[in-house]
């Protein structure tokens, strides 16, 4: 199989529609073939091509099936000649792509291709990450929160006194903003990160000990809310509140280095993002840090566009679930671990 190694390369290998479809088929069905989503077990197997409607058949049940059947893609009128190369823009642009350059990229509609980036933001979401602790292999891993939102001195003045009198009655003075919590694995050079409710001592510690491998060695900063952990982690705290941002190992630079990246994609690019879509916008910068270059790990935009479409399939998103118009949208935000 051949795969473009280049913006260039991928535009012009999957202008054919048949070698978008080649290619999604081979990554969701290796060598097993395409089976039926609605058949199990052999009865599945073996359907046949229909050459002129790009779909297969079933033997057995006799319903007609696209490759698009069971992925983000699902249901989409959208040619796979569009939604490829979106893919790899999505996975290879540092800072993330905006719908208005993707809709002037790829000729649909600005809200055509903000629909087009939130499914292929849930194909770059793992779901196989609870399967493995960090810290695993004797790795240090750090952890740090971080407040996203608005300045309140970029605010109209009735929102800033909205926000003050929030602020004096107990909220605090990060009323208005959503508390990521995230993880940095340091010898993989991974990162998971999520919305908490709160930056309360319960909170915190218990993501902590759905995450971190116990005895692990943990570096924090000296925030209250870490306080206590020691007697399940090797906790080591630098001192942020007394100017201490180093001291030998124990520093929590590598966490703050994917917070600089994630805030500058939000700030620079996607300009206004709300708390209900946060999570997946969280998710893509995961995905592109868990996924660059390193000594260790020379990967290129080919590999990162490979492991995204390995992704694809036993995901779907609905327009009115991406908008909250149903009861499952409108319940608790996906957790990416």
């Amino acid at each position: 199989m051949h795969i473009p190694k280049t913006l260039q390369e991928a535009i012009e290998h999957y202008s054919d529609e048949q070698v978008c479809i080649d290619v999604i088929a081979l990554m969701r069905w290796r060598e097993d073939g395409p089976h039926c989503p609605d058949c199990h077990g052999e009865q599945g197997r073996n359907p046949y091509y229909l050459k002129t409607q790009k779909r297969w058949k079933c033997r057995y049940c006799r319903r007609q099936f696209s490759v698009k059947v069971g992925t983000v893609f699902e249901d989409s009128p959208i040619s796979l000649c569009k939604w490829l190369p979106a893919l790899w823009l999505i996975c290879n642009s540092k800072n993330g792509v905006s719908s208005w350059e993707l809709h002037r990229s790829l000729g649909v509609s600005q809200k055509a291709a903000w629909f087009m980036l939130h499914r292929l933001r849930l194909a770059l979401r793992r779901n196989d990450l609870t399967n493995y602790k960090m810290g695993s292999g004797g790795s240090g891993v750090e952890t740090d929160e971080t407040f996203i939102g608005g300045k309140l001195a970029n605010m109209h003045k009735s929102r800033r006194v909205q926000m003050r009198a929030l602020a004096d009655g107990g909220a605090g003075l990060h009323a208005n903003k959503t508390i990521v919590q995230g993880f940095l694995d340091r010898d993989l050079r991974h990162v998971r990160a999520t919305i908490v409710p709160s930056i309360q001592r319960d909170t915190l510690q218990e993501r902590i000990l759905k995450t971190v491998k116990y005895g692990s060695r943990l570096y924090s900063d000296d925030a209250t809310a870490y306080r206590g952990i020691s007697y399940k982690y090797l906790h080591e705290v630098v001192g942020h509140y007394a100017q201490e941002y180093v001291r030998g190992q124990v520093h929590t630079n590598g966490i703050e280095n994917f917070w600089s990246l994630l805030k500058r994609t939000l700030k620079g690019t996607y300009v206004a993002v709300e708390p209900f879509h946060l999570q997946a916008y969280i998710d893509e910068q995961v995905f592109r840090f868990n996924n660059r270059a390193t000594k260790d790990n020379p990967l290129n935009d080919s590999d990162r566009f490979v492991a995204a479409l390995a992704q694809v399939a036993g995901k779907r998103i609905t327009y009115k679930e991406l908008t909250g118009k149903t009861a499952e949208a409108a319940a608790t935000t996906p957790e990416p671990f």
